[in-house]
């Protein structure tokens, strides 16, 4: 009975990290923003850093969510079609160059979600059960 009850456990836990790991998330703006809407690929470019422009021009301030966040995985395989890992390595060499700085890391949705809310020209995404009215929608990411 003890062996049934450990595997039914087991079971429960991978059902929830497979849930976690496909997360929706939001791509999302101040809601002031000019910017309404953006691809994928003008969010993979701000994000991977080969652009640090809003599609209006204004320069994009992104802040990141911690890599223990699964809606952070979801963002970067769907958004830009990369892994974390790979990810990372793309920064550390923009680092080690000079020629960027990543996006600033944040400890929760909620924190991105006050950052955005509170710099017109920052971008950042969260879990798309965490938007509210602080922030505009500009990419949905499933």
């Amino acid at each position: 009975m003890q062996f049934k009850m450990n595997k039914m456990v087991v079971g429960a836990a991978l059902l929830v990290a497979a849930v976690a790991a496909q997360a929706q998330v939001a791509v999302v703006v101040n809601p002031k923003s000019a910017v309404s809407s953006m691809t994928a690929d003008q969010v993979a470019s701000i994000f991977l850093g080969k652009s640090n422009a809003l599609p209006n021009g204004n320069a994009a301030v992104a802040v990141d969510l911690p890599e223990s966040a699964g809606a952070r995985d979801t963002f970067y395989t769907k958004a830009t079609g990369k892994s974390s890992a790979q990810v990372k390595a793309a920064w550390s060499r923009l680092v080690f160059s000079g020629k960027g700085t990543p996006p600033k890391e944040m400890g929760s949705s909620a924190d991105v979600k006050k950052f955005v809310a509170g710099n017109p020209d920052a971008i950042g995404y969260i879990e798309k059960s965490a938007v509210d009215s602080s922030v505009k929608v500009v990419l949905s990411v499933d």
